[in-house]
């Protein structure tokens, strides 16, 4: 049967379902190099083997299409493999595989089985004989050849047979595609948002019209198509005249025929016939009670086009022919009656009449709504269409009223269908109220709709005089909305329950008598979401009322537990508002039977309750209003004296309303029938006169009528005041103001206030906007002339406001109130009397508030900034002494004074000269401080002492923190470092390094700079934003506060010089003991040794003096400090000490030279005495000797 391989291309098997990983049938030997990768040559991608395609239909078309593979031998003809080809090549396109009945010819035998043929084609075509159809759809452009077939090929069965195929079709939209589809958007869940912008809820419509359109295929009655016969002798003639060009007539038919009656008799046979088939459509009819509505509106509409077919018949020439060939042989009776006895000219009159009705009748809405907005709006679309088209069309009220039955059939169906699909009981309770709060709401829709065209037609009726029948319309959906609206209560209640057994709730959370409320009532309500709660049908309410009974069965239980507990609260109340309370909180589960049984007995006690709270309103209304604390709050809220009054009555009446009420809400309706309630009835009606407040208006009607009050005067007043002094007031009554707000509130209470008072409250109403506005301002200027007062400093910068607000008070005190009165009446009717806008009294209010809020802008705003400037100011006294602390206090101030001059604030100039003195004596004590602190500083002796935090104490007034604070910041950084001077020695010359001078640069620059911190800073200028003072140039050397160096009191800047010069001075004194001692290298010895002399007693003072001078130089120390200076001689020290030493050295040797030369002199003088001694004799002697 197959035929022979490919040797490179695998044959399935014949189940169609093995996949082929590779051309050798080796897994993976081709995976990698598969034709997807590119045609490298033209082998590479193998062609797709028919023998695969033959293997495969053979596995899968027996069982599909009940066949045996030798019937399918028909399907693989010698055309297949070109076939198969061109399909598995092509891009896009279908195969089917189609299965006709053979037709027999001659007598039907019985017994014969019926015979089939099987065929394979590329186009689809559809006859009567055809039985079924296989579609294999490619889901790819081409058919791969190493894919299983079975994932690349959808199936799909076709029926055909003697049934049309609407209802296959209709089954395969609906329960194929629709629900794959929905199935598909369900998982993905994109939300409603996401839905619609991807076009889904347009799609869902489009699937529900496919399906509604097929269904009305299938519904319609079929109407019986009629083909009138015509004589070939006719239809010859006719053809004739058509190929000559001419209009057809009776001459076309040979005269012999004409008067054959045979002929003419066939004629009248065949007219007789059209007669019948045209009254089987004429006279066709259907019971609109049953079926759906659609298919009544598709019968009409159906039938008017069979009927302008059969009238389209009856104009053609054949049949006129026909007609004038009888009409020519005098048959008259067949003739003269025809259309009369078609019943055609009529049936087509009353179904034209119909459709009017039928025409566009927008069922659809209604069919293809997805969503209970679109039911809504498609019952409104579709009784719209009804009543209005129903006093047009003829159509009987008979028909209409099952009509209308049948569109609610079809409405029940389609809010089932949406109800249902959205699985009720699983949703959460707000969507489960909101949807069948919706379909209530829908229904309600319905009765109105329904009332409306039950008039309609009850007037269409009288109109056209017809039998009187009870208009009357059985909704088909009564049961189901029996049932929602049931189902929404008791869904209610069961939540309420839920509710008050959950976790937030004083009932749930824990476990009475071993069982978890909580639980057991999810539990109940689980055996409700196994059931379909909308089926109304006997199986379906039966099944509703088993599965709530085994509900109210463990809801009993738990209700049980509420009744013990609540009761249990309620005896345990303290008074009657915590007995309310415990009410109000569990109120929801009152509407349960049993348990507002179980709350019963506690009625007295609540109306005792009531008694004490309505004897307590009477000790409130016996209070008075006046004495109230309801009068204070009322002021507050500018409510007047009388309307207060009435409103905190009707307030009293309005609580004991509500206490009437609470009883009611608590112990039902008909509580007042009881014997207590009677008499708490009695007792709260006669209060309720008491709280009358009629008499409190009449007696303010009569003290008004009795008063002489008008809006008049001047528009100001000078009041004195108690302690001295005059003040700027509006002569404006109170009064009438009050006047103008008790008509106001009493006409928001329905009073009706008499004519003229309402006139004189019109006109202090009118009056009024500008007096308070007048009073404001008033009252404005008078607060910020106060400020002003309290802030000295800010009088010139406001002078200009001030003027101006003056100038206007000024021009006000000829003014008057009738100006106002009299000038709204005239402009009232007289719109071109001032197309200005308002009249110059209302402008002249209007200016003076503009100008007072300017000056109270303007006033608090200099305040805030002179406040501001004020702080940085006194900052200046206490802040770091640094360039950048006084440079940013000093730009914050200077900002505030751009400000100022940009806002336009006059005299400024002169307010920041003063502005400035004040700076100026801040810095110059701030230069004196600095200058005590640096000679503090500079005289400082290198003993240890350190810091002197006294000095500052004496300098601000601060808190004893801020002074810590500034002494640890100002001593920080008041620290003069020593200079640091070297004695040195080079080529036998000793000097100074750096030189003393140096020394007094340094301590001159160090103190220039501490004094320039201040002196350098820029002065604050008036006039930065003035160009022609830029343009003629400024002082340069007033920009800063150099000038500060001049005023300095009791010659405190010469201090500082003259501990320089001090210090210089002991500098030179000390630096030249020690070039004293140059001499040593340019003194020459024998210079020395010949000032010497031989005097040894000057030699010996010598060396003496040159012993005691070696204690300059002669130490272990190698620095000698003045405090902010030290002498360094530690390089100089040991060559002075070495040359000392050889100095010293010298001289004691030539020093023990000149010794040992007189002792030798000495020793040889006495030898020489002594020898004389000798030689003389001792005799001659004696006498010298006595002598000696």
């Amino acid at each position: 049967m197959a035929t022979p391989e490919p040797p490179l291309t695998p044959v399935l098997p014949p189940n169609g379902t093995n996949g082929i990983n590779g051309t050798n049938g080796v897994n993976g030997t081709s995976n990698g190099t598969s034709h997807h990768d590119g045609p490298v040559e033209p082998a590479s991608a193998p062609a797709f083997d028919s023998a695969v395609f033959r293997e495969f239909l053979l596995s899968v078309l027996p069982p599909l299409m009940a066949a045996s593979p030798r019937d399918l031998e028909s399907v693989f003809n010698d055309d297949f493999d070109e076939r198969v080809s061109r399909f598995a090549a092509e891009g896009g396109g279908a195969m089917y595989v189609v299965k006709m009945k053979d037709e027999v010819e001659g007598e039907y035998v019985n017994d014969a089985p019926p015979t089939y043929t099987y065929s394979l084609t590329p186009q689809l075509t559809y006859t009567p004989s055809h039985v079924m159809t296989i579609s294999l759809i490619k889901r790819g452009p081409i058919l791969d050849p190493i894919t299983p077939l079975a994932a690349q090929l959808h199936i799909l069965n076709l029926f055909g047979g003697e049934e049309t195929p609407y209802e296959s079709l209709h089954a395969l939209i609906s329960n194929g595609v629709k629900s794959w589809f929905d199935a598909f958007v369900g998982a993905r869940g994109g939300g409603k948002d996401g839905d619609g912008k991807m076009g889904i809820p347009m799609t869902k419509k489009k699937f529900a019209e496919l399906e509604l359109s097929l269904l009305h295929l299938q519904q319609n009655v079929e109407i019986p198509e009629t083909h009138l016969i015509i004589h070939p002798v006719i239809q010859k003639a006719v053809e004739q005249a058509h190929a000559a060009g001419v209009r057809p007539n009776i001459s076309h038919i040979p005269p012999k025929l004409l008067n054959d009656s045979t002929f003419l008799n066939t004629l009248h046979a065949h007219v007789n016939s059209w007669i019948k088939a045209i009254q089987a459509v004429t006279k066709l009819t259907r019971d609109v009670s049953s079926g759906t509505a659609s298919q009544e509106i598709n019968f009409w509409l159906s039938l008017e086009r069979a009927l302008e077919g059969i009238e389209a018949q009856l104009r053609s020439e054949e049949v006129n022919m026909v007609m004038d060939c009888l009409r020519n042989a005098k048959r008259f009776h067949a003739t003269v009656s025809f259309i009369a006895d078609t019943g055609l000219k009529d049936a087509t009159d009353i179904v034209h009449k119909y459709n009017q009705l039928m025409k566009d009748f927008p069922l659809n809405e209604l069919l293809s709504a997805t969503d209970l907005d679109k039911i809504q709006e498609s019952l409104v679309l579709i009784f719209g269409h009804i009543n209005r088209k129903l006093k047009l069309s003829p159509y009987p009220i008979r028909r209409a009223l099952p009509l209308v039955e049948a569109i609610s059939r079809d409405f029940n169906d389609q809010l089932l269908r949406v109800l249902t699909s959205h699985r009720l009981p699983f949703q959460p309770y707000d969507t489960f109220e909101r949807l069948l709060g919706q379909t209530m709401t829908i229904f309600r829709t319905w009765d109105d709709l329904i009332k409306e065209f039950t008039n309609v037609a009850r007037e269409v009726t009288r109109k056209r005089s017809e039998k009187f029948i009870p208009i009357k319309v059985v909704p088909a959906h009564a049961k189901l909305q029996e049932r929602v609206r049931y189902l929404r209560e008791w869904r209610k209640q069961h939540e309420q329950l839920a509710v008050m057994t959950g976790p937030t709730k004083g009932l749930g959370g824990m476990e009475v008598g071993g069982m978890d409320m909580e639980e057991e009532v999810k539990e109940a309500y689980e055996v409700m979401k196994r059931i379909d709660v909308l089926d109304v049908s006997t199986e379906g309410t039966e099944i509703w009322v088993a599965a709530e009974n085994a509900y109210n069965e463990r809801v009993a239980r738990v209700e049980n537990q509420i009744i013990a507990r609540l009761r249990d609260r309620l005896g345990t109340a303290r008074n009657a508002n915590e007995m309310f309370r415990v009410f109000s909180k569990f109120n929801a589960l009152f509407v349960r039977p049993k348990i507002r049984g179980a709350i019963q007995e506690y009625q007295t006690q609540l109306i005792d309750s009531v008694k004490e709270d309505i004897k307590r309103l009477h000790e409130k209304f016996k209070t008075q209003y006046r004495f109230s604390e309801a009068y204070h709050m009322s002021q507050m809220r500018d409510l007047p004296p009388i309307a207060g009054a009435i409103i905190w009555a009707r307030q009293i009446e309005r609580q004991l309303l509500t206490y009437m009420k609470r009883v009611e809400d608590v112990l039902g309706k008909g509580w007042e029938l009881y014997a207590e309630g009677q008499k708490l009835q009695s007792e709260s009606t006669a209060f309720r006169k008491k709280l009358d407040t009629r008499p409190v208006y009449e007696a303010w009607l009569h003290d008004i009528n009795r008063r002489d009050m008008g809006v008049n005067g001047r528009l100001f007043e000078i009041v004195r005041l108690r302690g001295g002094g005059f003040q700027l007031a509006v002569n404006f009554d109170p009064q009438i103001i009050t006047l103008f707000k008790e008509v106001r509130n009493l006409l928001w209470l329905n009073f009706q206030v008499p004519h003229a008072i309402t006139n004189m409250a019109k006109d202090a109403k009118r009056v009024y906007p500008h007096a308070v506005s007048l009073m404001e301002t008033v009252r404005t200027y008078g607060q910020t002339l106060e400020l002003v007062e309290n802030n000295k400093g800010i009088e010139w910068l406001v002078a200009e406001y001030r003027n101006e607000a003056q100038r206007m008070v000024s021009k006000g005190m000829n003014i008057r109130w009738d100006y106002f009165v009299n000038q709204y009446d005239t402009t009232r009717y007289n719109s071109s009397a001032d197309s200005r806008g308002d009249n110059r009294h209302i402008q002249f209010v209007r200016e003076v508030a503009s100008i007072v809020s300017i000056l109270q802008d303007k006033t608090n705003s200099v305040i805030d900034l002179y406040k501001d400037i004020s702080r940085a100011i006194d900052d200046l006294a206490t802040c770091p002494y640094t360039a950048e602390a006084f440079t940013e206090l000093l730009t914050k101030i200077q900002a505030a004074i751009d400000r100022l001059n940009l806002e336009g604030y006059a005299n400024l100039e002169h307010w920041v000269a003063e502005l400035d003195k004040r700076i100026e004596g801040i810095l110059l004590q701030r230069l004196t401080h600095i200058i005590q602190l640096w000679c503090t500083e500079f005289d400082r002796t290198d003993d240890g002492d350190r810091r002197e935090p006294l000095v500052l104490r004496d300098i601000t007034n601060k808190r004893r923190v801020d002074k810590r604070k500034e002494e640890k910041t100002v001593e920080g950084t008041m620290t003069l470092k020593p200079i640091v001077h070297e004695i040195r020695i080079q080529n036998q010359v000793i000097f100074l390094d750096p030189p003393i001078e140096h020394a007094r640069k340094t301590w001159i620059r160090q103190l220039h700079d501490w004094l320039g911190v201040v002196c350098r800073l820029k002065r604050i200028q008036s006039s930065r934003y003035e160009i022609g003072l830029q343009m003629q140039g400024t002082i340069i050397s007033d920009t800063t506060y150099t000038s500060l160096l001049t005023h300095f009191p009791d010659k405190a800047l010469e201090r500082p010089f003259t501990l320089i010069e001090n210090k210089v001075q002991q500098l030179k004194d000390y630096v030249g003991k020690w070039l004293q001692f140059q001499s040593l290298w340019d003194l020459e010895a024998e210079y020395v040794f010949n000032r010497l002399g031989d005097s040894l007693a000057n030699w010996q003072q010598l060396l003496t003096e040159i012993k005691k001078a070696r204690s300059t130089f002669d130490t272990s120390d190698t620095q000698k400090s003045f405090g902010v200076c030290v002498i360094d001689y530690e390089q100089v020290q040991a060559r002075v000490n070495a040359k000392y030493d050889a100095w010293q050295r010298d001289i004691m040797n030539r020093f023990g030279v000149k010794l040992g030369n007189a002792m030798k002199e000495m020793h040889a003088a006495i030898l020489k005495a002594r020898n004389d001694l000798e030689h003389h004799s001792i005799e001659g002697l004696v006498g010298g000797a006595r002598r000696f």
